[in-house]
């Protein structure tokens, strides 16, 4: 008879945790804020934890746990924009006055609901990939050179294929290319300011787990199905 899967102890937690910041990422990314001279939008602020998720899961669990996970947000972020379109294109009631504000929140441009989903695809495989080979290539050693690189990488491909795809036509080359390169170096020293926290999650879960994956028979195929 087969093995039972194991259990882990804080895998659907963490991945429950995932999946409502990367939603409410979506959410907020309307909203612009101001740091004195600065302006970053909601999604900015949020987003790039999703990033750091993917390296604990990837570095804990392996690349299987981090592409399962994956997978989860996709359909995710897909149903949540499907269903907002789908409540805001209903008739709201005469005596309701808040519909162009609910509008504002939960509509959002088809093109842009593509380039994000696709952007976030590409991304984050990258970003799992990429912490699954450095791993095998350091030992195990340094968790920063893979915390860090793995963003540099996933991070570079999200948002290119974002910038790309919803974007292109919008504005001038020049306008699009300022932000695309502004977007990614806060990414990556959000990254880099956050990877103490990274290296205590870690450092927890792999006690706690009693876990420390390694991908050295690892299919990398996304859109492979397999256990965690």
């Amino acid at each position: 008879m087969p093995e039972p899967a194991r259990v882990y102890k804080y895998y659907d937690l963490l991945a429950s945790i995932f999946i409502v910041v990367l939603v409410i990422s979506n959410l907020v990314g309307q909203k612009i804020c101001a740091f004195g001279p600065f302006r970053v939008s909601g999604a900015q602020l949020l987003f790039p934890i999703t990033y750091i998720f993917g390296d604990v899961f990837t570095e804990v669990y392996g690349y299987g746990g981090s592409r399962r996970v994956i997978w989860i947000g996709f359909f995710s972020n897909a149903a949540m924009a499907i269903l907002g379109n789908i409540i805001v294109a209903l008739p709201a009631a005469p005596e309701w006055k808040n519909q162009e504000a609910f509008a504002i929140v939960f509509h959002q441009v088809p093109r842009l609901v593509i380039a994000s989903l696709i952007a976030y695809w590409c991304g984050e495989f990258t970003n799992s990939f990429t912490l699954a080979k450095m791993k095998l290539w350091t030992g195990g050693r340094m968790l920063w050179t893979r915390t860090v690189g793995s963003t540099v990488t996933g991070q570079f491909v999200d948002t290119i294929v974002l910038v790309i795809i919803g974007f292109a036509g919008t504005a001038p080359w020049k306008t699009l290319v300022v932000l695309a390169v502004s977007a990614y170096v806060g990414k990556v020293v959000y990254e880099v300011v956050a990877t103490p926290v990274t290296y205590a999650v870690v450092g927890f879960l792999k006690r706690s787990e009693g876990l420390d994956a390694f991908d050295y028979k690892s299919d990398f195929n996304p859109f492979h199905v397999g256990s965690l």
